[in-house]
C-alpha cells in the first residue's frame, strides 16, 4: 500500500509520478474508512485529496507555509505529515484534532476554526518573512465559502499590496456547508464556466512551449494579461485589485496543479490561483448529498446512512418546529442565517416561507446588522446562529442593536460545550460576551418545551433578547413545571432548605441528577431553574439566602463574566452572608472529546458537583 510509505512530510515526493492518482485513491478509501467510524468532516476533505497532494509535492515543508481556511479540510495535509496512524482518535479527548493544531505538528503553521481567516493570517506571515530576511513560500487556501465573509476582502485588499509572493488558492466547489449564495458565488460561477478562455488560453501556451522564443513569448502574454481576459470573464475583480489570477485549474488533475503551483511561486506579489473541486468526490453519498456529510455522524460505508440515526428530537428540531408556527402567527417575523440553514434548524422555515428567509452568506457581522436594519423597517427578525459563530459579530450586536435597543431576537444554538470539534467551537462564552452589553437580555431553556415558550416570549419582547441553547438532545423532563415566562424571574421547581441549587438552562437537568444524590445521602435540596442570566432574578436568590446556609450556582459557560458572577456581585451588594459555590467551566479552552467525558474532566457533571458541594458543607461545619 502507498500509504504505507508516507510516514512523515515530504515523503510524498518518493511517490512515482505514475502512482500519485493510485495514491489519491488510497487516501480516499482511508478517510471514508476512518470517518464512517469516528465521524468528521468528509466532503470537504474527499474534495481537496489532489489539491493537498499537489501543495506537498511543490513545497517543502515545513519551511514553507500552508494555512487552512477553517481548517476542517486539512485531513489529507494530516496524513501527508505522518499522522495517519493517528486517525482512529480523531475528535476524540486527547486525540488527533479535527482542524490545524501546531502543538500537533510543525506542519501546522496557524490554528483555525472559524472562516475567512487564513488569507490575513498568510499576509502576516509573508510581511514577518519579509522583515526576518526569509525565502519560503506562504500559502493560504480558502474556499468559496469563506470567501463570503467580509474578513477575506479586508485581506486580499492589503495583501495586494505585498511586494513579495504570496499564493492565493480559492478552492472553489461552489458549497460552504450548504450550497453559497449572493453575489460572489455568481461571480465565480462566471468564471467557472468560461471555458472558452481557459481552453484557448491553455492551447496557445501548449503551442508556445519549446518554440526558440516559446518562454519569452509567454512571459509577454501574462504581462498582458487583462485585455482578453476582460473580455473573456466578467470583471476580473482580482486582476483589478492588483493580485495576479490563474485559472479557472481542474483541482482534481495533480500534474497541472503542481504546475500551476510552481508557476505561481514565481510570481513577485500576490497571485490567486483558482482550483475547481467538487465537495465529496470518490464517494456517491457524499456527491449527492455533500451538506449532509459536511460534518458527518459514524455512518454505514455501503449507503452512507448515520449507523445510530437520531430517533428523538434534538433542540435544533424544536428550534426548527417552533420558527415554522411563529412564521404562520406572524407575517412580520423574518429569519436569518450566516450560511447554515441546516444546521441551524431554519430549512423547513424557507421552505414555507422563502420570502422572509435570508441566507447571507459566512457574515455574521452582516446577518446582524442586516437584521437590525430589518427591525428598523418594522419586522421583527430572529437571527438563528452556533454560539461560537456570533462572537464574530460582537461590535454589530453592541452597536448596531443593543445601542438602538432594537427588537432583534437572537437564537443561539449550540451553546455549551459542543464536543468533537473542539476549542473554536465551544460555545462557552456567551454568557459573558453577552450579558456585559447594555439592553441586552439573556435567557436559557430547561427543556424543550421551554425553549418554545421562550421563543414566543422574545419575539413579542420588543427589545434585543438571545434565547440560548445546547446541542444535543432536547430534555423532556420537569414537564410538569411549565410557569409562563416573565422577564427576569426564575422558576421554583422544588423547596426545601440547606442547600439551593440555582441552574442555568442545559444544567437544570444535571441539578435534577445533583438533588438525587444529596437527597439519598440526607440532605434538603431546592432547585430553581433560573432562566436568565440577565437580568438574574434577585428576589429569588434573596429569598433562597433566608432560607439556606448553601447556595450553588450551575452553569455550562466560562467563570468570567458568568451568571455564578452575577449572583455573587448582588449577594455583595446587599450583604447577604451566606456560601455561594459556583459551577462553572475554567477561564480556559476546552478541547475537543465527548461531551459527557468532558463534564466529568472539568468538574461539571452531576457525580463532581454532589462532591464539591458536600466537601463544602464539611467545610462550612468545621468553622
Amino acid at each position: 500500500m502507498l500509504l504505507e510509505e508516507i510516514g512523515q512530510a515530504n515523503d510524498i515526493k518518493k511517490i512515482k509520478k505514475e502512482d500519485l492518482n493510485l495514491l489519491a485513491q488510497e487516501i480516499r478509501d482511508f478517510l471514508i474508512k476512518t470517518i464512517s467510524v469516528t465521524g468528521g468532516h468528509l466532503g470537504s476533505n474527499l474534495g481537496v485529496v489532489e489539491l493537498t497532494m499537489a501543495l506537498h509535492l511543490a513545497l517543502n515543508l515545513p519551511e514553507d507555509k500552508i494555512i487552512w481556511d477553517v481548517g476542517h479540510q486539512s485531513y489529507t495535509h494530516k496524513i501527508l505529515t505522518g499522522r495517519r496512524c493517528d486517525f482512529d482518535s480523531l475528535r476524540q479527548f486527547h486525540g488527533l484534532s479535527g482542524f490545524p493544531k501546531r502543538k500537533e505538528s510543525d506542519c501546522d503553521v496557524f490554528d483555525t476554526g472559524h472562516s475567512s481567516t487564513s488569507i490575513s493570517a498568510g499576509v502576516g506571515l509573508v510581511k514577518a518573512r519579509e522583515i526576518m530576511g526569509g525565502k519560503n513560500t506562504v500559502v493560504s487556501v480558502i474556499g468559496d465559502g469563506s470567501l463570503t465573509g467580509g474578513m477575506a476582502y479586508e485581506a486580499l485588499n492589503n495583501a495586494a499590496k505585498l511586494g513579495s509572493n504570496f499564493i492565493i488558492i480559492l478552492n472553489d466547489n461552489n458549497m460552504s456547508i450548504s450550497e453559497n449564495v449572493g453575489g460572489v458565488s455568481k461571480y465565480l460561477n462566471n468564471i467557472r464556466t468560461a471555458t472558452g478562455y481557459l481552453d484557448l488560453k491553455k492551447g496557445i501556451y501548449n503551442a508556445l512551449l519549446g518554440t526558440r522564443r516559446g518562454d519569452s513569448a509567454i512571459n509577454k502574454i501574462r504581462k498582458a494579461k487583462s485585455s482578453f481576459k476582460q473580455l473573456v470573464i466578467p470583471g476580473m475583480l482580482f486582476e483589478d485589485m492588483g493580485i495576479t489570477y490563474l485559472g479557472p485549474v481542474d483541482g482534481h488533475d495533480i500534474g497541472d496543479m503542481v504546475s500551476v503551483i510552481s508557476d505561481a511561486k514565481r510570481v513577485e506579489g500576490p497571485v490567486l490561483i483558482h482550483v475547481l473541486t467538487q465537495k465529496g468526490k470518490g464517494y456517491q453519498p457524499a456527491e449527492r448529498h455533500p451538506a449532509r456529510f459536511h460534518g458527518a455522524e459514524p455512518f454505514d460505508i455501503d449507503t452512507g446512512i448515520p449507523s445510530h440515526p437520531r430517533t428523538v428530537a434534538n433542540y435544533t428540531d424544536i428550534f426548527s418546529t417552533v420558527m415554522c408556527k411563529l412564521g404562520q402567527r406572524d407575517e412580520k417575523i423574518v429569519a436569518i442565517t450566516a450560511a447554515m440553514p441546516d444546521g441551524t434548524g431554519l430549512k423547513r422555515f424557507r421552505n414555507m416561507y422563502p420570502e422572509r428567509f435570508f441566507d447571507v452568506g459566512i457574515a455574521e457581522e452582516h446577518a446582524v446588522t442586516f437584521a437590525a436594519g430589518l427591525a428598523v423597517g418594522g419586522l421583527k427578525p430572529i437571527v438563528a446562529v452556533y454560539s461560537s459563530f456570533l462572537q464574530r459579530a460582537y461590535d454589530q450586536i453592541l452597536h448596531d442593536v443593543c445601542i438602538q435597543n432594537l427588537p432583534v431576537v437572537f437564537a443561539i444554538d449550540r451553546a455549551g460545550l459542543v464536543g468533537s470539534d473542539g476549542e473554536t467551537h465551544q460555545g462557552i462564552f456567551d454568557f459573558t460576551y453577552l450579558t456585559g452589553i447594555p439592553n441586552m437580555h439573556v435567557c436559557a431553556p430547561k427543556n424543550k418545551w421551554e425553549l418554545s415558550d421562550m421563543m414566543k416570549f422574545a419575539v413579542g419582547l420588543g427589545a434585543p433578547i438571545a434565547v440560548r441553547y445546547p446541542r444535543g438532545t432536547a430534555y423532556e423532563g420537569l414537564k410538569e413545571y411549565r410557569e409562563p415566562v416573565e422577564l427576569g424571574r426564575a422558576e421554583w421547581i422544588y423547596r426545601e432548605r440547606e442547600i439551593a441549587l440555582f441552574a442555568v438552562g442545559s444544567m437544570v437537568k444535571t441539578a435534577e441528577y445533583v438533588r438525587d444524590i444529596l437527597k439519598g445521602k440526607g440532605h434538603f435540596v431546592s432547585l430553581v431553574n433560573a432562566r436568565f442570566v440577565k437580568p438574574i432574578d434577585e428576589e429569588a436568590v434573596k429569598t433562597a439566602c433566608e432560607r439556606h446556609k448553601l447556595i450553588v450556582t450551575m452553569e455550562e459557560n466560562v467563570a468570567c463574566g458568568g451568571y455564578g458572577e452575577k449572583v455573587l456581585d448582588y449577594m455583595n451588594r446587599e450583604g447577604l452572608r451566606k456560601s455561594c459555590l459556583n459551577i462553572c467551566i475554567p477561564d480556559a479552552y476546552v478541547e475537543h472529546g465527548n461531551v459527557e467525558l468532558l463534564k466529568r474532566e472539568i468538574g461539571i457533571d452531576a457525580e463532581s458537583i454532589a462532591k464539591r458541594i458536600e466537601v463544602v458543607l464539611e467545610e462550612m461545619e468545621s468553622k
